[in-house]
């Protein structure tokens, strides 16, 4: 099946699956491990996670596993990790890195990016520094010339920060890709046109409007069952859930839906044999409400310079 994900290729050079395989740590301990093998075995080729996802450790004692039994190679593998955003003085990155790598169990991270614009003094993010990211972009850089990592990216940049890195004195490499949430609530078409036209890929996450998380208001709203999404799903045969990764594909963007149901995993992946008329797709656009869920993490911060959503 792994045959079927299309690839889009990086500024950096090497090739990102369009679609991959989130870990945000909302399950029970050890769980995620269980989910990353029969992922892959499934056909997922892209692993995306964090240093504070706290999955590391498992996604990197499952993939070693599958390798020792053959039934998969490092290079067939696009790993993406997180710096999170204590880590961010300048010569506290490559020690941040290699404690992803030795977690991860591997030599190399295939894509590494900056989690969040802001940096914390601390990891429960309750008191911001005026660290500035571009010289943490710096120090990135670093990680590619000394091999740790093939690519490196940010993650919560909005347009503007973005344009700020790429006109940074001295830049050698430019961000490989941006990941952020993107949703058919949370369309994000001025920063998705601006990065495809700059040569900077994205990753949306959050696809689905990210139900199961516990952070997520007990209001919120139910995007699945969106009547709209719902009606598109029955013309094609297909979930809600299908329905919005395909329109992300066509948008362009690459995703990294989470599920730890086996037949969710395969749904996810079963995209690829429909496409959405230009009609559907206007229609998915025409959602767009500018509804932002992952900004509660940051909410208290907002008079921060570097704070990267809508006041």
């Amino acid at each position: 099946m792994a045959d079927k994900v299309p690839s889009t290729r990086l500024n950096s050079g090497y090739d990102m699956p369009m679609l991959g395989l989130g870990t945000y740590n909302s399950l029970k301990p050890n769980e995620m491990g269980d989910v990353v093998k029969a992922a892959i075995q499934m056909g997922y080729r892209k692993i995306d996670t964090a240093w504070s996802f706290e999955t590391e450790s498992e996604i990197g004692a499952a993939v070693k596993e599958l390798i020792q039994e053959g039934k998969i190679k490092r290079e067939e593998l696009f790993i993406v990790t997180k710096l999170w955003v204590h880590f961010r003085e300048p010569d506290q990155v490559e020690p941040a890195c290699r404690l992803s790598l030795e977690a991860l169990s591997t030599d190399y991270i295939d894509l590494y990016q900056i989690h969040f614009p802001m940096a914390f003094e601390d990891v429960e993010v309750t008191t911001p520094n005026m660290i500035d990211y571009l010289d943490t972009w710096r120090a990135m850089e670093k990680l590619v010339d000394k091999g740790l990592v093939r690519s490196i990216g940010v993650s919560n940049f909005n347009k503007e920060q973005v344009e700020r890195i790429l006109k940074m004195d001295g830049l050698k490499y430019k961000p490989a890709n941006n990941q952020v949430e993107m949703t058919p609530y949370l369309a994000q078409e001025d920063l998705l046109q601006f990065s495809l036209k700059t040569g900077i890929s994205i990753t949306g996450y959050g696809s689905f409007g990210a139900p199961w998380h516990n952070y997520i208001p007990k209001d919120a709203p139910k995007i699945l069952e969106d009547p709209t999404i719902v009606e598109i799903g029955k013309k094609y045969n297909k979930s809600s859930a299908q329905v919005i990764l395909r329109w992300g594909i066509q948008r362009g963007f690459a995703l990294v839906p989470m599920s730890k149901n086996p037949s969710h995993l395969a749904q996810n992946m079963d995209i690829f044999d429909f496409k959405l008329s230009e009609e559907d797709m206007k229609a998915m656009l025409a959602l767009d409400r500018g509804y932002r869920i992952n900004s509660l993490l940051l909410s208290a911060f907002k008079d921060h310079p570097f704070y990267p959503f809508e006041k």
